[in-house]
C-alpha cells in the first residue's frame, strides 16, 4: 500500500508490503525490514534495525474526507499525521488545474467504470459538488465540479467502461446560453 504521509509540514512517501514472507517499509525511497506484532486493538510492537518500539495508533477526525488522520504515541511523545492515497492527491490536483473557461470538459483521468451519475443535463452545480463516481483500480473516485457551473452535457452512461481521457461531462458557465460550448462538447 503506497501512501503519502504528512507529519506537521513534512511530506513523506510511505509503502508497506510483504516480500518473501517479510514486512518491508519503504520510507522516502529507503527500504527497512520490519517485524510488527499487534499487541492490542490499536497497540503494536515494532522491531526495525534491531530496535524495538511500542506504538499506539489512534484515529483522529480530519476535515478533509480524503485524508485519514492518526495520532501515534511512542516512548518519546505523540505525533499527529495524515495518510492520503497518492492517486487521490493526483486526481484532486488535476481537477484543480482544469480550465475555468466558458465550457470545460471533465475527462476520465484513469481508465475505469462509471458507477454512478450524480447530476442531470441542465442542472446547476456548485463548486466542489460531486458529478459522478468512477471506479478505477478497485477504488471509487469522485469527480467534482471545479467551479459553479451548469451541466451542458453528459457523455457517459452508468456502467460504461472508459479509457483514460474519455469525455464524461461538459460544464458551461451559469450564464452561458449555449454559445460558450461547441456542439461537439454538447452531444
Amino acid at each position: 500500500m503506497k501512501r503519502t504521509l504528512v507529519i506537521a509540514d513534512q511530506t513523506h512517501e510511505l509503502e508497506i508490503r510483504r516480500r518473501r514472507g517479510a514486512t518491508v517499509m519503504t520510507w522516502d525511497g529507503e527500504e527497512f525490514e520490519l517485524d510488527i506484532t499487534k499487541v492490542e486493538r490499536s497497540s503494536y510492537s515494532i522491531i526495525m534495525e534491531g530496535k524495538s518500539v511500542g506504538v499506539n495508533i489512534d484515529r483522529i477526525r480530519n476535515a478533509d474526507p480524503d485524508l485519514h488522520g492518526f495520532r501515534a504515541t511512542t516512548f518519546d511523545g505523540a505525533y499527529e499525521f495524515t495518510l492520503q492515497d497518492p492517486r487521490k492527491a493526483l486526481l484532486a490536483e488535476a481537477m484543480a488545474r482544469s480550465k475555468r473557461s466558458e465550457c470545460s470538459m471533465i475527462q476520465a483521468l484513469m481508465p475505469g467504470k462509471v458507477l454512478k451519475l450524480l447530476v442531470q443535463p441542465g442542472e446547476a452545480v456548485e463548486e466542489g459538488q460531486p458529478l459522478l463516481i468512477l471506479e478505477a483500480m478497485k477504488m471509487q473516485n469522485e469527480y467534482t465540479a471545479p467551479t459553479a457551473s451548469r451541466v451542458a452535457a453528459i457523455h457517459v452512461e452508468e456502467g460504461a467502461n472508459l479509457e483514460i481521457n474519455a469525455p464524461m461531462i461538459s460544464l458551461a458557465s451559469l450564464d452561458d446560453t449555449g454559445n460558450g460550448c461547441s456542439d461537439a462538447a454538447r452531444n
